[in-house]
């Protein structure tokens, strides 16, 4: 018998989302070996991946079905879908999309609702991780694959290493303001600090940044909400006491959005740096422009990821030992190599395919399968030890 107070005590989940979790469970079967199993909640270091492992048993009961709870409409996010919806195919398995809008109880619904019809396998995001963790946790216990990015629980969670990923971007930024602004600068740095999994990216840039006796942090906020549209209100309000600003830093969505700010207020420039995170088409297009501000994007590439999550839900459902953990390899994207990052976007079977392109972009970790899925991560997992 769960106790549900005391869970929602835990993840701060409000009462009514409790109560509702709670209705769900009764008449709910599932062919779990260990019901309400919390996973491994402990920080842990996983070995590589073996892609030799064992087979166990096929989930039995499970529809094969790949269901993608997507939280909103980011490029970044319709770039999963992109290849979740291609992996499908390639194996056989119906595919279905839902779209929440930023609506974490609607996320919780649809996952309830998938876990009843038995659905074999989902990859679910959410902007409310802590609310919506429970219910992945059910799709888990009832056998089901569940992916997600970033937070957990997951039989398979993705994520960057977020440090590394803010230091890329931050090195490309020194290197611009040494080269091309004498050393001086001032920054604006719009952050998602909220989202503690997140926090390490926007460390790496204060670090690389507070070294630089030339430059200042002029902005140092995030966003609400993260999207462009949020981007362009922020960066409206820092450039009414700073408006003149060389360098903007942050994810994709929000730096575009401040961009379209400085140009409103006629305060672009071709000297500045503006750049992002997640590699979406509108920072790649102004990329390819050659005299816009937005200079680099570090790609997360999506669809790779994406096709390579569909591809481990099949082999969930046949049986087959899939890793764990897995890494998004952040890439610089710049001028020079848009051309085969491009074609890799568009045919990430062929990157998956061959393992020497794949690792270019992906890393894994750990195994797990149908017969050990107790071994679920639930905690933040990331490579990084910092």
């Amino acid at each position: 018998m769960f106790d549900w107070k005391s869970i929602g005590r835990q993840y701060r989940v409000a009462p009514t989302i409790v109560l509702l979790l709670a209705a769900t469970t009764v008449g709910l079967n599932c062919a779990c070996a260990e019901e309400g199993a919390p996973g491994i909640t402990q920080r842990t270091v996983f070995p590589a991946f073996d892609a030799q492992a064992p087979a166990c048993n096929a989930p039995t009961g499970l529809k094969k079905v790949l269901t993608y709870v997507q939280e909103n409409h980011r490029d970044f996010l319709q770039g999963v879908d992109q290849g979740l919806s291609m992996a499908a195919k390639n194996r056989g398995m119906d595919y279905r999309r839902v779209l929440v809008e930023n609506d974490v109880g609607k996320a919780i619904a649809e996952v309830q609702s998938l876990v009843a019809a038995k659905a074999g396998a989902m990859v679910a995001t959410s902007p409310d991780p802590a609310a919506f963790s429970l219910a992945l946790q059910r799709a888990i216990w009832s056998g089901a694959f569940v992916g997600t990015i970033v937070p957990p629980p997951a039989t398979l969670i993705l994520n960057a290493p977020q440090y590394r990923t803010g230091k890329v971007l931050t090195d490309a930024a020194i290197k611009h303001i040494n080269n091309e602004l004498d050393g001086k600068a001032k920054v604006v740095l719009l952050t998602q600090d909220t989202m503690e999994f997140l926090a390490p990216r926007f460390a790496a840039m204060r670090d690389g940044l507070n070294a630089m006796p030339g430059v200042t942090i002029v902005a140092d906020i995030a966003p609400k909400p993260v999207t462009k549209e949020g981007g362009f209100a922020t960066m409206q309000t820092i450039l009414v006491a700073n408006p003149d600003v060389d360098v903007v830093l942050g994810g994709d969505a929000v730096v575009l959005g401040a961009l379209q700010a400085l140009r409103a207020a006629g305060k672009d420039r071709p000297d500045q740096f503006l750049g992002g995170i997640d590699g979406e088409p509108e920072a790649v297009a102004e990329i390819r422009k050659g005299n816009s501000p937005y200079k680099v994007s570090i790609s997360l590439a999506s669809p790779v990821f994406g096709y390579a999550m569909g591809e481990f839900a099949a082999d969930w459902l046949e049986g087959k030992s899939i890793p764990q953990a897995m890494d998004i390899l952040p890439i610089a994207l710049t001028s020079a190599n848009l051309a085969q990052y491009e074609a890799d976007l568009l045919d990430p079977a062929s990157v998956y395919a061959d393992p020497i392109r794949r690792a270019a972009y992906l890393k894994m970790y750990g195994n797990i399968c149908y017969d050990t899925r107790d071994r679920y991560v639930n905690f933040p997992w990331s490579s990084e030890q910092r």
